[in-house]
């Protein structure tokens, strides 16, 4: 029989720790499944989906809070990391667009708009979140460079675009994927279009105010 593959968290961990790595990301694989679902489901749920014992997924989550937050913290970073290596893309235009493509395909807008007001974020994201918006500039400045992107696109505009294409949803997780990749490229398509664009674009307090708990 093959081997089976570790993953990068594993390796090179002695035993109890690679157990541990290993019990962590099956929580937060299932957290992501569980709480995409059903955003209200008991952290119990979470267990028995990852197959640990509800006492070994407290002593790495204490409060379903902690978990959530560990779930969408992970996002941002994934988020970022993505846009870090689209900046080393010497192609303005293609390193905009394959980071927005990436960033679909793994769904990370998906926990802002199931997650979002369901756990009380703390300061410690707040680099994280720094760093995103600076990234976000970059990309962006070089995309208008480019000479492609449409007049009148901001930052802001993103979270609309990757949100939509988060909005999709279906039973069948591979046709979730193709039918993201399909409206993400009818809207890459209208951002280098022509034309004023309807109304302003989004505030920072129209996305900002959804972390707020009981904002659901």
């Amino acid at each position: 029989m093959p081997k089976s593959v570790e993953a990068p968290a594993q390796r090179g961990l002695p035993g109890r720790k690679a157990q541990a790595a290993r019990n962590d990301e099956l929580i937060l694989a299932a957290a992501r499944d569980v709480f995409l679902a059903e955003p209200k489901a008991p952290i119990s749920a979470v267990a028995e989906r990852a197959g640990v014992g509800i006492s070994a997924l407290y002593r790495r989550y204490p409060s379903k809070e902690e978990l959530l937050r560990t779930l969408c913290y992970q996002g941002l970073h994934r988020y970022n990391a993505e846009a870090e290596a689209a900046l080393a893309d010497s192609d303005d235009w293609r390193a905009f667009t394959g980071f927005l493509e990436r960033v679909v395909d793994a769904d990370v807008h998906s926990l802002t708009t199931h997650l979002a007001g369901t756990f009380t974020p703390d300061e410690s994201i707040l680099p994280a979140v720094i760093r995103a918006g600076e990234l976000n500039a970059e990309l962006m400045r070089r995309a208008r460079e480019s000479g492609r992107l449409r007049a009148g696109v901001t930052t802001a505009d993103l979270g609309l675009i990757l949100e939509s294409c988060a909005a999709i949803s279906l039973t069948d997780p591979q046709r979730a994927v193709q039918l993201r990749r399909r409206v993400l490229a009818l809207l890459i398509d209208g951002l280098t279009g022509s034309g004023d664009l309807p109304g302003p674009p989004p505030a920072p307090d129209e996305f900002a105010h959804r972390w707020q708990p009981d904002s659901r």
